[in-house]
């Protein structure tokens, strides 16, 4: 960039796209992700912790793996690959669009469940890309819509990503259960996390997250909130202490107002501070003492969220 450098991860997106930059930007982290821009939109991003587009159309069969390669055989530049899949008649053009599209965002959200990285900026790669592209802020706000959407008993968006769920037994999917949650529950077996699933099945993570908690909902799953060693304790219950409603309710808050607003929120069982003479103030078995200035909770992170600090330029 010509300017100042970026503060965070979506400032940096935002400078790009305003200078029409056509290039690659590789974010390290844990996932960390790359990140695929042409004149400034999003045409991709590619990320361990979420299928990509090119996973979502062959994982499930929408297009066989011989169509495929013959379809890479015939248009060596990647970059235009979605048109000879077109031209082939393998998959139509609007429903292309929706998958390179959705997996963009899907990869974002997983990028976000981390905490954030440093960047460095490189030359353009070829990719499988949404046409025309997602501007940055877009990405954005709908990152940050999600992160509010999945936070919950559980605690943050990257708690609920840890959990392995397993069947709850004797309970039996009645044939009333759609087919996505069929099969999200068919792959349920105390092993296997959020993200495990989505890459069996070929389903974005978003998606199969939401899933997840409407099984739990209805009794069909059940799951103790995981951590990972080392890291920042969830404050959250252990054991989801009642139900939820069906349908999880989209947050209130406006677009941009950061998704790690709300994040290891203090339970109301916790116990209150308790004070001694002439000393100060005593948590008993209250929540983690935050962390160094600057790190972020486990939970989740602020890699695609508006207004909060992340990694840093390289």
């Amino acid at each position: 960039m010509t300017g100042a450098p970026a503060r965070n991860l979506p400032a940096l997106l935002q400078g790009l796209y305003e200078e029409g930059f056509t290039g690659t930007v590789r974010v390290s982290g844990a996932p960390g992700g790359t990140i695929h821009l042409r004149d400034g939109l999003i045409g991709a991003v590619e990320t361990p912790g979420a299928p990509t587009a090119t996973s979502v159309l062959l994982t499930p069969g929408r297009i066989d793996d011989e169509a495929w390669l013959a379809a890479c055989a015939a248009e060596r530049d990647v970059d235009r690959l979605g048109g000879q899949l077109v031209a082939e008649g393998l998959i139509g053009a609007a429903e292309l669009e929706i998958v390179c599209t959705a997996a963009v965002f899907d990869a974002a959200f997983a990028m976000a469940l981390g905490p954030p990285g440093s960047w460095t900026l490189s030359d353009p790669e070829p990719t499988l890309l949404a046409t025309p592209g997602v501007e940055p802020r877009r990405l954005t706000e709908e990152t940050t819509r999600r992160m509010v959407q999945l936070s919950g008993p559980w605690g943050a968006p990257g708690e609920l990503a840890r959990v392995r769920p397993t069947p709850v037994t004797g309970s039996g999917p009645g044939r009333w259960l759609p087919h996505r949650h069929q099969s999200v529950l068919n792959t349920v077996n105390g092993r296997r996390t959020a993200r495990d699933i989505a890459f069996t099945l070929g389903r974005g993570l978003y998606a199969v997250m939401l899933d997840l908690t409407r099984l739990e909902a209805l009794d069909l799953v059940r799951w103790d909130a995981g951590r990972e060693p080392g890291a920042r304790p969830s404050t959250a219950p252990r054991v989801l202490p009642e139900r939820r409603s069906a349908t999880p309710q989209p947050s209130r808050s406006g677009a941009g107002s950061g998704s790690a607003s709300g994040f290891g929120s203090q339970s109301k069982a916790e116990p209150l501070p308790r004070r001694r003479p002439g000393g100060a103030s005593r948590v008993g078995e209250g929540p983690a003492r935050e962390g160094p200035a600057g790190q972020r909770p486990a939970g989740g992170s602020n890699a695609f969220a508006a207004g909060k600090d992340g990694g840093t330029g390289g």
